[in-house]
């Protein structure tokens, strides 16, 4: 059997994939039809089915809960890898609040921007860029400030970008839990046994990576533009963990706990069936 497979160029998921689009691993008679994408495109094509397999950001789940179930592998999940939220100027977080400031987003649906409808209600003047082209949008003063992803929180100071708020603090502060970034997902309409198949080689995949770092380094640094292999590896280490080979009780937590969270403020529908693999 043959699986669309959707994940980002980003160092956390090739590092993880490595292993699967090498088959340095058992696959398990399974093939993949492999197709990066930034993460807001993910979100789009699981909205319309378009992937058997996918990454995609928590927030954007709620939202295709009914095609897709999660599964215990291949998430971003962690403390201290939020978003941030950053400006050129000093900005405060009593700023923000007041809603009038003009902030880009990396996307509607990730987890970064509901995180920011959580912290700062009224915080609705946003516009939404590819995560990598906030930083420059702020240098050339076209937002007050810029909610940024991925690889951007080791890079921003040295750009003289200004920390306002980590949004991961921000989260843990008030749940005590993880953050829930992105997951990966499989159609519910596929057999039980294929989608457990699809986990047990993710996870395969997962703990190869962890125990050959190297070996993924080539098809990390192929799609990593012009990272220094520096922040190649604080990305990979910031956002894959142990919940990365498996969301465990606490992960799984902390995944309801944002479900709950977001469908009691309105940000996204509540779940109507079970989110998670059985």
């Amino acid at each position: 059997m043959t699986l669309s497979l959707g994940f980002s160029p980003c160092p956390n998921d090739c590092f993880m994939f490595d292993a699967i689009v090498q088959r340095r691993i058992d696959l398990e008679g399974l093939e993949f039809s492999v197709h990066l994408a930034d993460v807001e495109a993910l979100n789009k094509a699981a909205f319309a089915g378009n992937a058997d397999v996918t990454k995609l950001s928590y927030h954007a789940y709620a939202y295709c809960a009914e095609r897709y179930v999660l599964l215990d592998a291949g998430s971003a999940l962690g403390r201290n890898c939020g978003p941030l939220l950053i400006s050129r100027r000093p900005i405060s977080s009593a700023e923000v609040a007041a809603g009038a400031l003009r902030i880009a987003i990396p996307g509607k649906y990730t987890t970064a921007n509901f995180l920011l409808g959580l912290a700062f209600p009224k915080a609705r003047n946003t516009t939404e860029l590819v995560f990598s082209d906030i930083e420059s949008a702020l240098l050339r003063d076209e937002y007050d400030a810029g909610l940024i992803i991925h690889e951007n929180r080791f890079t921003y100071e040295a750009k003289g970008l200004k920390k306002i708020i980590d949004l991961g603090e921000f989260w843990e502060g008030e749940t005590g839990a993880p953050i829930p970034l992105g997951g990966i997902v499989i159609r519910r309409s596929l057999p039980a046994e294929v989608q457990r198949a699809v986990n047990r080689v993710l996870r395969r995949s997962v703990e190869y990576a962890f125990a050959n770092r190297s070996a993924s380094l080539p098809y990390v640094r192929a799609h990593a533009q012009e990272m220094s292999d520096d922040v190649m590896y604080k990305h990979i280490d910031l956002y894959v963990n142990e919940h990365s080979i498996d969301l465990g009780t606490e992960g799984r937590r902390a995944v309801r706990l944002l479900f709950e969270r977001a469908a009691a403020a309105g940000v996204i529908p509540a779940a109507g069936q079970d989110l998670f693999l059985d």
